[in-house]
This record gives structure tokens, C-alpha cells and sequence, in this order.
């Protein structure tokens, strides 16, 4: 049993790098028209209203407006960037991103 566990992972470990490479390389940087987060390599597809289409951002830096990531494919406000939270810290102003 363990032996065929250390074949499994003799064989998985090596190809697991060559798709993060593989994704790494056909994702869109910020600008690039996209029609699902996933697409980007921000993780943040957002809707371009004035031209009827969404595009590629980065996600929101510390005090800038955010939303959570939701499970549709565009994003209205970009979610925050890695280590910080959105959050709001009083009830009439909107969600912004801060440390926690």
C-alpha cells in the first residue's frame, strides 16, 4: 500500500509543476478583455460598463474599495489583494481593504 502511494507521488509531483507553469502562461495580465476571473492572472475580471465588457485589474490595495470574491464570473469592484481583509469599520461608509 505504501509503495504504490510513493509511485503515485513519484508520478503526480513532477507534472503538478509543469501545470502551474501551463496555467501561469496563458493567463491575461491587467488591460486584457476576459469573461471570468479566472481568466486573469489577478483573479479579478472587472465589468466595463462603458464599453459593454469586462477587462482584467488588479485587485484593490490597502483603504481601496473592495467586494468579496463571488462565485460569478465578473466582478464589480476587484476583491483585495493577499493579507488584507474587506471589511468596513463603520456601518454608513462601504467595504474598504485593511489588515487585520
Amino acid at each position: 500500500m505504501a509503495t504504490a502511494f510513493m509511485l503515485l507521488v513519484g508520478v503526480l509531483l513532477p507534472c503538478w509543476g509543469d501545470f502551474r507553469l501551463f496555467k501561469k502562461r496563458f493567463m491575461k495580465v491587467n488591460g486584457a478583455e476576459c469573461s471570468h476571473h479566472s481568466e486573469c492572472a489577478s483573479d479579478c475580471c472587472l465589468m466595463d460598463l462603458d464599453r459593454a465588457g469586462a477587462f482584467c485589474a488588479p485587485r484593490a490595495r490597502m483603504a481601496m474599495l473592495c467586494l468579496f470574491q463571488t462565485k460569478g464570473a465578473i466582478n464589480i469592484i476587484c476583491p483585495c489583494q493577499s493579507g488584507l481583509s474587506c471589511i468596513t469599520r463603520d456601518p454608513f461608509c462601504s467595504r474598504r481593504c485593511h489588515l487585520i
